[in-house]
């Protein structure tokens, strides 16, 4: 059985002395990693890239990266390709839980070191062997945004859900949660909202959310509930255009985000999340340690953060938001999975 165990010394888990890492720089120079992402280059994703372009090229690594915006043909071409073109390491994020698996297993057969992010690479929980896979604490992350929700709310709260699935790991673990929130009686869903075009998420979404508020009475709906910022985003701004102030609580962040929750009137109330250039930094580390023949766990869990709109200033962007919200920026905070 696994259980989490706070690192309070990460820095000796993930973040090796210069010496050290000057060494290590010069043993990766001329490998290749490869960065493949089954998202679009919205903000949270921008982000997610940089962390991990920055800590490659501090690392010692040549660094590509590849989006195939929900497309999964063109995500499971694109590994493939980075199968034959032999990369040293790979770092899969968000592939969907129906083929995650064998996609996976695939790139390890060719002796390829990976690290997962949102991406399915266990079963029966047992991760593949050269596999590192990490993902938020998803169930944390519903039950901070449902928390913020119910708050000071008469209980069942009635609930305009945004979710996609099933499918998506990360969405699937926090639809977990709200089910709970559900048979407690502490939420009730008036509808929910998904998007079918990925290549627009925003724009669907927001037609959708037009779509549900013209058939809904006032007092039908008492919050919104977003279980990815990407959906949000649209019926924020389907919203904003009725002049609604029904509150919404979102989960993940970005710039965008932040500028809309500073808003004059915004009714973007709170959002969970990890920092995304986090993540993307950390799971180059843990594939570096695994290019280096370093132990390292099979699974590592992001811990989230609460970011309110109270909190926000003016000049308030992803740069500097843990000058408002300190352990945004604390990667102290991450937690290990251990056996």
């Amino acid at each position: 059985m696994k259980k989490a165990v706070t690192i309070l010394l990460a820095s000796a888990v993930l973040l090796t002395g210069c010496g050290a890492e000057e060494n290590k720089t010069s043993s990766n120079n001329g490998k290749k990693i490869a960065v493949i992402r089954n998202l679009g280059s919205d903000d949270h994703t921008k982000q997610f890239i940089e962390g991990a372009q920055a800590e490659g090229k501090k690392l010692g690594f040549k660094v590509d990266t590849f989006l195939s915006h929900g497309n999964d043909a063109k995500f499971k071409q694109l590994v493939n390709q980075a199968v034959l073109k032999k990369y040293d390491g790979v770092i899969l994020s968000h592939g969907k839980e129906d083929y995650s698996y064998n996609l996976v297993k695939k790139v390890t057969d060719a002796d390829i070191k990976v690290v997962t992010f949102d991406t399915k690479s266990d079963k029966d929980g047992k991760v593949l062997k050269n596999v590192v896979a990490t993902s938020q604490d998803d169930h944390k992350l519903a039950e901070l945004s449902l928390d913020a929700l119910i708050k000071d709310k008469q209980k069942p709260v009635k609930v305009l859900k945004l979710w996609v699935g099933p499918g998506f790991l990360p969405l699937d673990k926090r639809e977990e949660v709200y089910k709970k929130y559900v048979a407690a009686g502490k939420i009730k869903t008036v509808d929910t909202i998904g998007p079918t075009n990925f290549e627009d998420i925003q724009g669907d979404v927001k037609k959708k959310t037009e779509a549900v508020l013209a058939k809904h009475q006032s007092g039908d709906i008492d919050a919104v509930w977003g279980s990815w910022d990407e959906m949000t985003k649209g019926t924020y701004l389907a919203l904003k255009e009725k002049q609604s102030k029904l509150p919404i609580y979102s989960i993940d962040i970005s710039n965008q985000d932040l500028n809309y929750m500073k808003e004059k009137d915004s009714n973007w109330k709170t959002s969970a999340s990890v920092n995304p250039k986090i993540i993307g930094q950390t799971d180059v580390r843990l594939l570096a340690k695994q290019l280096n023949s370093e132990k390292v766990e099979d699974t590592f869990l992001f811990k989230p953060v609460q970011i309110n709109q109270s909190n926000l200033k003016v000049d308030t962007n992803m740069n500097n938001l843990a000058e408002v919200v300190p352990t945004f920026d604390d990667i102290e905070k991450i937690s290990l999975n251990g056996k």
